[in-house]
């Protein structure tokens, strides 16, 4: 599942701000029950491990200059939740960059 965040900070703000905010990734998943372990493997690159009712998911988010991209892999039997998990990125995402 790929969810583009458009923005219009640049890419070094958009950047920041996560950064800052990383500890409220789990936020982003409904439920509020997601452990979310996150590590930056390059500048613009920041790799998550979401845990959520024994299973765990891995996705990305790409920081480009006009959108943060984050990138997820839901397994076939977790499908289902790809709108819910979609909804609440979408509109989690944009408050994490305010």
């Amino acid at each position: 599942m790929r969810i583009p965040i458009p923005h219009s900070l640049g890419r070094e703000e958009a950047r920041r701000r996560l950064h800052d905010r990383s500890g409220e990734m789990a936020g982003l998943f409904p439920g509020g029950m997601a452990q979310v372990a996150i590590d930056w493997p390059s500048e613009n690159r920041m790799a998550m491990a979401v845990t959520a009712m024994g299973k765990t998911v891995d996705g990305h988010v790409d920081v480009e200059d006009h959108a943060v991209v984050f990138e997820i892999q839901l397994p076939a039997a977790l499908a289902f939740f790809e709108p819910m998990v979609r909804g609440a990125i979408e509109d989690k995402a944009r408050k994490l960059l305010t």
